[in-house]
């Protein structure tokens, strides 16, 4: 399945994003809403990326959050013996952070820009981490310290 996932991942890379999408909703429907949460968090996480409505990109997010608070590191090093469930969440907050400034809602976005601070802790001095870092601290200063109103 993480080699079906990571072959649309490609497609969507190359520049084909309808293909991709629907070769992930073939998976999805494959793996259902209640199927390995690794599965659901990975095809979840990029299919987010192949979305044009900001709200379906929220909705793809939001999926890949939960599947990810049900992953184990047990289930996880079966996959990959160097992750952890822990490094995920940078990542997926600041997707979901970026998610709410597109829809207008700064509040949920600073919400969770301070969870993807909060858990950068977890990421290496590498190119993947510090690539996460500096987006949230781009992010950062795109939504500012303004009010917490949505």
């Amino acid at each position: 399945m993480m080699t079906r996932i990571g072959q649309a991942v490609m497609l969507h890379h190359g520049g084909d994003r309808e293909e991709a999408q629907g070769r992930f909703l073939v998976l999805w429907g494959e793996i259902g809403e209640d199927g390995d949460p690794l599965h659901r968090c990975t095809l979840a996480h990029y299919m987010a990326d192949t979305q044009e409505d900001p709200s379906a990109e929220l909705a793809w997010d939001l999926r890949a959050l939960s599947a990810a608070d049900e992953l184990t590191d047990t289930r996880l090093n079966q996959h990959h013996q160097s992750l952890a469930v822990r490094g995920f969440y940078p990542s997926l907050h600041l997707n979901l952070a970026a998610d709410y400034v597109k829809l207008g809602r700064p509040g949920a976005a600073r919400s969770h820009l301070r969870r993807a601070r909060g858990a950068v802790g977890s990421l290496g001095d590498d190119e993947y981490g510090n690539g996460i870092k500096t987006a949230i601290a781009r992010l950062e200063r795109e939504v500012g310290e303004g009010s917490e109103e949505e």
